[in-house]
C-alpha cells in the first residue's frame, strides 16, 4: 500500500473517531438532562403528597377530646378500644365456671383493658384482693371451742402463702418472656396451691356453725382463683385429660437434658443426685455419736444462714432422729442426704387420735422450694389404730425425694401442694396412704400395702382435688403395688384398692405399674356414697399383674382405661412441666414419657 492511501485511511480515521467522541458528548448531555428530570419530578411528586395530606388533615374535624375533657358525655368514643376491650373479656370470662363473678372483675375498672394478658392480670389480681378481704372477715369470726380456735392458727399460715401466692402469679404475668412456658408451669402450680390452701384450712375445722362460715368466706376466693386457672389455660400450649377443654399429646414437649434430670437442677443438684455412692461435700454434717457438726437435722437446719445463695447441703450420718423436722419457706434450695433410708432416719409418733391437730402430725415437713431428699427415712410410728398419722407433708415446689423411704399407716405420705417428684422409693401404709392435692408423679417406686385394723380396708391414695381447674393429681408409673411382707399371709381377708376420691373432682393415674392380686377387681373404693363419682378423673394404662385386670373395674363416669396419647399427657413433661427427669441409679435407662415408647 501507497504512503498516500494510508494517509487517506489515517484522517478518514480521525474523522470517525471525532465523530464517535461527539457522539458519546451528546448521550452524556441527554443522560444528564434526564436525570435532572427525574430528581425533579420525584421532588414535585413527594411535595404533593404532603401538600395532599395536609390538606385532608386540614379539612378533617378535628377529633374529641377525652371523656374527661368533654361537657358532653354522651358522645362516641375516639376510637373502638372500649368494644375492643369488652370483646376479650366476654372471651376469656366465657372459658370461666364463674362468668358473672369474672365479669364482675372488670365492672370496676376504670380502663379498659386491650390485651389478653391485661385481662388475665386483671382476673388474678380481682382474686387476690378478694383473697385479703376475704382473710381479713375469716379472722373476724368467732371461735368458741379450742379445737376450733387451734384449727384457726394453721389457717393463718395459710392465708399468708395463698396470699404471697396470688400476688406472686400476678407479678409473673408478661414477665420473663423467653421462658413463658414455666411461667405457666409456675402460675398453675401456685394457683391450684391457693385453692388448696384454702381447702386445707376448712378441713382442719369440726363440723359445725363455724366451718360452714368459714366456707362461705373463702367461697369467692376460690371462684375467683378457679377463673384465673381458666384464662391461665388459654395460654397453656399443653391440655390435660380430666379438665375442660383437654387436647392430644405435645410431642413437641419431650425434649431431654442430655443427663436426664428436670431442667430446673443445676449442674452441682445433678452431680448430687447421679449416683447412690456419691457424697457431695456438705455444709454442715449431723451425727447422733457427736462427731457432726450438729446431733439434731433441726439444729443444722435453724444454722443455716439467712437469704443463702445457693444450694445449702445438710448430710445426716447413719442413725434414727426422733425428732420434728421443717425445712420453713425460708430455706430455699436445700438438700438433705443420708447414709440409706433404712440407716438414716427421722421419726415421730405424733397422731390425730391423740388430739393432735393433722397438719402438726407430720414427723418432717418440707416447704422451702427446690427441696431435695436423697437416701432418708422418714417414720411415723403411731400405728393403725390412731387415726391420721404423717410421716411427712410436702410443700415445697419442685420437690425431688430419691432413693427414700416412707413409713406410717393412715396418711403416711401427705403431698400437699405444688409440683413434686418422688424417684426410686419407698411407701408403705393402710389407709389414704399417699394422699394431698399436689401435682405429684411417682417413678419406679414401691408401694406397699400394711395390714389394717379388724373390719377395715386399705386405699393406696386419695386425691383431693376440689376444683377441675387445678393442675393437680397424683400419678403412679411403673411402680409396683404389693403387699407388705406381714400383710401377704393376711391379705385375702382384707379389701385394698387403688384410691378414692378425698375430694370432688380427684384424679389419680396408675400407668405402667405392677398391680399384686392385694388390689380387688374393682380397684377403686367410694369415699361417702356417690360424692364425687360423676367428676372425679381415676384413670389406668398398661399396667400389668393379678390386680391389674379392668374388667370387673367400677362402672363410674370418670374411671377410664387411657390410651396411649392420654396416658402421655400424665407423664412428666406435659403434668409438671418438668421437660426431664431423673436417671435411674440402676441403670435402667430413663424414659421421658413413657416407658413402652
Amino acid at each position: 500500500m501507497a504512503f498516500q492511501d494510508f494517509d487517506q485511511i489515517t484522517e478518514r480515521r480521525k474523522a470517525e473517531n471525532a465523530r464517535k467522541f461527539k457522539r458519546r458528548i451528546l448521550i452524556a448531555v441527554i443522560a444528564v438532562i434526564l436525570l435532572i428530570g427525574i430528581i425533579v419530578g420525584a421532588i414535585f411528586v413527594v411535595n404533593k403528597l404532603k401538600t395532599d395530606k395536609a390538606t385532608k388533615k386540614a379539612s378533617k374535624p378535628a377529633s374529641p377530646s377525652p371523656k374527661r375533657d368533654r361537657p358532653d358525655n354522651n358522645a362516641p368514643p375516639p376510637n373502638d378500644k372500649p368494644a375492643t376491650a369488652s370483646k376479650i373479656v366476654e372471651q376469656m370470662c366465657g372459658s370461666t365456671d364463674y362468668q358473672d363473678k369474672c365479669k364482675e372483675v372488670f365492672s370496676v375498672k376504670k380502663e379498659p383493658v386491650s390485651k389478653p394478658k391485661e385481662v388475665i392480670k386483671a382476673i388474678i389480681s380481682g382474686a387476690s384482693d378478694e383473697a385479703k378481704s376475704a382473710f381479713t372477715k375469716a379472722g373476724e369470726l368467732s371461735f368458741e371451742k379450742e379445737e376450733e380456735k387451734q384449727a384457726f392458727e394453721d389457717c393463718k399460715t395459710l392465708f399468708d402463702d395463698a396470699k404471697e401466692e396470688l400476688e406472686e402469679s400476678v407479678y409473673q404475668v408478661g414477665n420473663t418472656t423467653s421462658s413463658g412456658k414455666m411461667r405457666i408451669g409456675l402460675m398453675n402450680s401456685w394457683l391450684s396451691a391457693v385453692i388448696s390452701y384454702g381447702q386445707t384450712c376448712i378441713d382442719g375445722f369440726p363440723d359445725g356453725d363455724a366451718k360452714s362460715k368459714l366456707t362461705k368466706t373463702l367461697e369467692a376466693t376460690k371462684e375467683l382463683t378457679s377463673n384465673s386457672l381458666a384464662v391461665i389455660s388459654l395460654l397453656s400450649e399443653v391440655k390435660v385429660p380430666g379438665t375442660e377443654a383437654s387436647s392430644g399429646s405435645s410431642r413437641r414437649l419431650l425434649a431431654q437434658n442430655k443427663d436426664g434430670f428436670p431442667s430446673w437442677l443445676t449442674h452441682d443438684e445433678r452431680r448430687v443426685l447421679k449416683r447412690n455412692d456419691e457424697k457431695p461435700t456438705p455444709n454442715v454434717t449431723v451425727a447422733k455419736d457427736g462427731s457432726g457438726n450438729y446431733q439434731s437435722i433441726s439444729e443444722a437446719l435453724s444454722a443455716m444462714p439467712e437469704n443463702y445463695e445457693g444450694r445449702y447441703i445438710i448430710y445426716v450420718k447413719e442413725g434414727v432422729y426422733d425428732e420434728s423436722v421443717t425445712v420453713t419457706k425460708k430455706m430455699p434450695n436445700v438438700t438433705i442426704y443420708g447414709d440409706g433410708s433404712q440407716k438414716s432416719i427421722i421419726t415421730g409418733n405424733q397422731n390425730t387420735a391423740d388430739g393432735v391437730r393433722f397438719l402438726k402430725t407430720a414427723t418432717f415437713v418440707a416447704i422451702g422450694e427446690g427441696f431435695i431428699a436423697k437416701s432418708m427415712g422418714f417414720r411415723n410410728t403411731a400405728g393403725s389404730a390412731k387415726q391420721q398419722a404423717v410421716a411427712a407433708r410436702v410443700v415445697a415446689d419442685r420437690a425431688v425425694f430419691l432413693n427414700c423411704r416412707f413409713e406410717g399407716y393412715q396418711n403416711t405420705l401427705f403431698v400437699q401442694a405444688h409440683r413434686q417428684f418422688y424417684k426410686s422409693s419407698v411407701v408403705s401404709g393402710t389407709i389414704d396412704f399417699i394422699i394431698g392435692d399436689a401435682a405429684a408423679i411417682f417413678q419406679n417406686c414401691l408401694i406397699y400395702i400394711r395390714k389394717p385394723q379388724e373390719n377395715n380396708s386399705n386405699t393406696v391414695t386419695a386425691q383431693g382435688r376440689t376444683d377441675k381447674r387445678e393442675t393437680t393429681g397424683i400419678v403412679l408409673q411403673n411402680c409396683k403395688i404389693l403387699p407388705d411382707k406381714d400383710f401377704e399371709s393376711d391379705k385375702s381377708q382384707f379389701k385394698s384398692y387403688l384410691g378414692r376420691p378425698w375430694k370432688e373432682y380427684s384424679r389419680t393415674i396408675v400407668m405402667e405399674s405392677t398391680i399384686d392380686n392385694v388390689i380387688d377387681q374393682e380397684g377403686w373404693k367410694e369415699m361417702d356414697g356417690d360424692f364425687g363419682k360423676k367428676t372425679l378423673f381415676y384413670g389406668e394404662y398398661n399396667n400389668n399383674g393379678d390386680g391389674s385386670k379392668t374388667d370387673n373395674r367400677v362402672k363410674w363416669p370418670g374411671v377410664k382405661v387411657l390410651n396411649k396419647d392420654e396416658a402421655m399427657q400424665f407423664t412428666v413433661g406435659p403434668f409438671l412441666k418438668g421437660n426431664a427427669w431423673l436417671k435411674n441409679n440402676n441403670g435402667v435407662p430413663v424414659r421421658f414419657g413413657l416407658f413402652d415408647n
